[in-house]
C-alpha cells in the first residue's frame, strides 16, 4: 500500500467507529443516516489516508485488524473531543458560557428582574450573572463607563454615552388596605385621596413630582404621613394600615396579598424602563442573548 496521506475526514472516522461498534457496515450506515455503499466508500477513503488494511472481509463479514483495534482507541477520544468542541460552539454561539454584569434600581433588581433572570440562568445554566442595585445617576456612569455589560433605568433618560431600549412600562396604583373605603373603588383620583394619609416615594423623582402636581391640579391637601425610598417597604406600611401608597403598578403587583388592594390612580402617571448599554462599545454575545431574553420575557 502507499505510503499515509493522513488527510483524514470526520465522516470516514465516524463510519469506522460505528462499524467496529455494531459490526457492519448496514448498521453503521442505519445510525449514520448513510446508504451502505457511502459506508463502503468512507471506509475505503480511510484505509487509502492511512496506508493499512482496517478490516479483512470473510463470508460477508468485517473483521477488524489488530492496526484497527489499536487505531479505534484514539478514534474513539479523537471524536469524543470533536463532540466537546461541537457542543462547546454551539454554547457559544447560544451564550451558554460567560458571566454578566447588570444594574439595576432597587425595586426593579427585588422584583421582576430577579424573575427575568431565573429564566434567563434556566436556560443558560453556565452563565454567572453579578447583580448591582443603584439608582439614578450612579446606574446610569456605571454602564456608560462599562464597569458593567448592560443595565436597566427609568425613562427618560438624558446621557449621551447610553443606548437606551424602551422595555417595561406601566401605569401607577393605589396599594389600600383591605377594609378602607376606597378599596372598592375600580380607580382613585388625587380628589379622592383629599386629607387622606398617604405613603409615597420620596421626592426628586419625576413620578412624584407628577403626583404633586395631580393634587394641586385636583386642589386636594396632600397629606404625607410616610415617605420612603422602595415601593416594598411602601406597600409593607400600607398593609400595616398607615396610609395609601401611591406606586408603580409594575412592583406593586409582587407585593400585593390580602391585606392590600392595588387600584388604578388617576390621571395616568406612566413608569417606563429601558435597557441601556454603553454607546461606544458592542455588546457581547452573552449581553445580546439577555436583552432578547428580556424583551421575549416582559413582553406585554
Amino acid at each position: 500500500m502507499p505510503l499515509p496521506s493522513f488527510t483524514i475526514n470526520l465522516k470516514s472516522l465516524e463510519c469506522f467507529r460505528a462499524i467496529i461498534d455494531l459490526g457492519s457496515a448496514t448498521a453503521a450506515a442505519r445510525e449514520l443516516n448513510l446508504t451502505q455503499p457511502a459506508v463502503s466508500r468512507c471506509l475505503g477513503a480511510l484505509e487509502e489516508s492511512v496506508g493499512f488494511r482496517l478490516f479483512n472481509r470473510c463470508k460477508g463479514r468485517l473483521i477488524p485488524t489488530d492496526e484497527a483495534l489499536i487505531f479505534y482507541d484514539e478514534v474513539k477520544i479523537t471524536l469524543q473531543s470533536v463532540g466537546r468542541i461541537s457542543r462547546l460552539a454551539l454554547n457559544l454561539h447560544n451564550a451558554n458560557f460567560g458571566e454578566l454584569k447588570v444594574v439595576s434600581p432597587p425595586s426593579l433588581a427585588e422584583g421582576m428582574l430577579s424573575s427575568a433572570i431565573n429564566a434567563f440562568l434556566r436556560e443558560h445554566s453556565d452563565v454567572s450573572i453579578t447583580l448591582d442595585s443603584q439608582s439614578g445617576q450612579t446606574a446610569l456612569d456605571m454602564v456608560a463607563l462599562r464597569a458593567v455589560d448592560c443595565g436597566f433605568a427609568k425613562l427618560p433618560i438624558d446621557h449621551r454615552g447610553l443606548i437606551c431600549q424602551p422595555l417595561i412600562s406601566g401605569g401607577t396604583v393605589c396599594a389600600v388596605p383591605k377594609g378602607h373605603k376606597l378599596a372598592r373603588s375600580k380607580q382613585i383620583s388625587a380628589k379622592d385621596l383629599d386629607d387622606e394619609p398617604l405613603i409615597l416615594l420620596g421626592k426628586g423623582r419625576s413620578s412624584r413630582n407628577q403626583i404633586d402636581s395631580a393634587f394641586a391640579d385636583a386642589k386636594s391637601r396632600m397629606r404625607v404621613r410616610i415617605e420612603t425610598h422602595t415601593v416594598g417597604a411602601a406597600c409593607a406600611f400600607a398593609k400595616g394600615g398607615s396610609g395609601i401608597a401611591i406606586v408603580s403598578e409594575l412592583f406593586a403587583r409582587q407585593f400585593a396579598d390580602k391585606s392590600i388592594v392595588l387600584v388604578r390612580f388617576r390621571p395616568d402617571i406612566r413608569h417606563e424602563y429601558a435597557f441601556i448599554t454603553a454607546k461606544d462599545a458592542t455588546m457581547s454575545r452573552v449581553a445580546q442573548r439577555f436583552y432578547e431574553h428580556c424583551l421575549r420575557y416582559f413582553e406585554p
